[in-house]
């Protein structure tokens, strides 16, 4: 029995010689793009994330031109406006306002009290409350003990004057420098201490750094 005539391209499903492929379902289509040959690069699909760094990531920036530059030749300079502080001392006799409210009561000590005793004490006892000032709290607050060594410098100075001005009495002549100690030590001494309390820096006359 002959079999009736097929359409033109339709092949001989029994024919021997045209190729098999069991998955009909991946044959590309009409019109479609044929698939990549085997060992091509694959495109890339959406939704994977990026390389990471390391073999195949993206390399790191360069010094080039996008990238991050090196720091200048010498290091990077001070901040404007002046700089970093070039650790240079305080002014001499100011009350620092960063001390506690304790500190500034034994600064007023040292200079009130060394006027009080230069006054009462003939020009001889102004030392006292300096000294005190400077052993009581000196040890422990570094803007105590410079002004309380300031009024001890002073007073100490005003105190040795009185002295020789109470051994030269004897011949009239020593009741200037005694008269000048008092005046000196008791002045001054409220001078610092208002300058002190109104956190202004002050620095005494004629003074002699004795005590450091």
């Amino acid at each position: 029995m002959t079999e009736p005539p097929r359409p033109p391209g339709e092949g001989n499903p029994s024919d021997p010689t045209a190729p098999f492929n069991p998955y009909t379902g991946n044959e590309p289509t009409s019109g479609s793009a044929p698939p990549p040959p085997p060992g091509a690069p694959q495109p890339p699909t959406y939704g994977t994330p990026p390389p990471s760094s390391g073999a195949g990531g993206y390399p790191p920036p360069s010094s080039g031109a996008g990238g991050y530059a090196p720091p200048p030749s010498g290091g990077y300079g001070p901040p404007p406006g002046g700089g970093y502080p070039t650790g240079g001392t305080p002014p001499q006799y100011g009350y620092n306002s960063g001390g506690t409210d304790e500190d500034k009561t034994w600064i007023l000590v040292a200079h009130f009290g060394g006027a009080a005793g230069a006054f009462f004490g003939g020009g001889a006892a102004g030392w006292i409350g300096p000294l005190v000032a400077l052993l009581a709290r000196g040890n422990q607050s570094p803007i105590v003990r410079q002004h309380a060594v300031a009024a001890l410098n002073f007073q100490l100075l005003w105190t040795i004057i009185a002295v020789v001005g109470y051994a030269l009495t004897c011949i009239l002549i020593g009741f200037l420098p005694l008269i000048a100690a008092v005046i000196m030590g008791t002045v001054f001494g409220i001078i610092a201490g208002v300058k002190a309390n109104n956190n202004e820096p002050y620095q005494y006359p004629m003074a002699v750094s004795m005590i450091k």
